[in-house]
């Protein structure tokens, strides 16, 4: 136990302090008289919203100013979506602690419509994720793609305002939230394969930092980690970066695991799909062959998206 109150990094985003404020409880009543002290770090992608991640320097931005903190001793852990988290970690970092994962799923948000079948021809569509938007085009072309950033009340306004017919997020963000209810329907894996370790949150802090990663220890959720840990190696094949549409689902029960990773162009007219099933104790092995079957059958095709 530290003799200090410990500090905990965290966006200042209504989503990033609501799941931080979850984490903190966590881990308050897995060690019982812990102090704890919140840390606000602004982010540049908190700075920037006009604007899609992958034109400005992809998820890392989520990230860089929470890392940079951690290095410098300002705070001892930050909390991550570990959708957010970039592939590779800067040297001497670690994600120490992935809770249990929530619903990875996404949620379908409209003032006119309870699903994709019932927009009109030539709707608009906004999100700037590029998976998403590469998956409504693949199965709706004639939709309309606009670009839409924000918390989940600015997009719910931005919605109402009429700047688009429907839009998407994160299922177990809105439930963090409470807000499910502004869903007006919840997508199925199969219609709207989620994105890399989406709905799961991670804490990172200094990989030397023992007493910290013993605080954190009996709150990772160890089936979540190893699902997410398949998911990130697919990604980690395939260079993933955010401009890169990449979904991936890995599912635990008992001691196999299955994993489902689709691979898209932005526009969503191809995409390469790859599942592969195995025991728990490969996981990660069965997310690399994923990401390596992955890029072998977009071949030529991806490595020029990727130039």
């Amino acid at each position: 136990m530290i003799q200090r109150p410990l500090r905990i990094g965290t966006r200042g985003s209504p989503m990033a302090l609501a799941q931080t404020g979850m984490v903190r409880d966590r881990i308050v009543a897995a060690n019982p008289g812990l102090e704890t002290e919140l840390v606000v770090v602004t982010t540049v992608a908190d700075k920037i919203l006009d604007r899609p991640l992958s034109e400005i320097g992809g998820k890392g931005l989520f990230t860089k100013e929470l890392e940079q903190a951690l290095f410098a001793g300002e705070i001892d852990v930050a909390v991550h979506s570990m959708k957010d988290v970039e592939t590779w970690l800067p040297e001497g970092l670690v994600i120490a602690c992935i809770l249990e994962r929530d619903d990875p799923r996404d949620a379908f948000l409209s003032t006119t419509a309870s699903g994709f079948a019932e927009l009109p021809a030539g709707a608009r569509v906004g999100t700037s994720s590029l998976r998403r938007a590469a998956q409504v085009l693949m199965r709706r072309p004639d939709l309309r793609i606009v670009p839409f950033r924000g918390n989940a009340n600015t997009r719910m306004r931005k919605l109402e305002a009429g700047e688009c017919e429907a839009t998407l997020l994160a299922l177990a963000g809105l439930q963090r939230l409470g807000m499910e209810g502004v869903a007006r329907s919840v997508l199925s894996v199969e219609e709207m394969l989620p994105a890399v370790a989406q709905g799961a949150l991670g804490i990172e802090c200094r990989e030397g930092d023992a007493d910290i990663r013993a605080l954190l220890a009996p709150i990772a959720c160890q089936t979540t980690t190893i699902a997410v840990g398949a998911e990130r190696a697919l990604l980690a094949e395939l260079d993933g970066s955010c401009r890169t549409p990449i979904a991936a689902l890995a599912r635990i029960d008992g001691d196999a695991l299955h994993l489902d990773g689709l691979l898209f162009l932005p526009d969503g007219s191809a995409h390469w799909a790859a599942s592969r099933s195995g025991a728990v104790a490969d996981a990660e092995r069965i997310g690399r062959e994923a990401g390596a079957e992955l890029k072998a059958k977009a071949g030529d095709t991806y490595a020029r998206h990727l130039q």
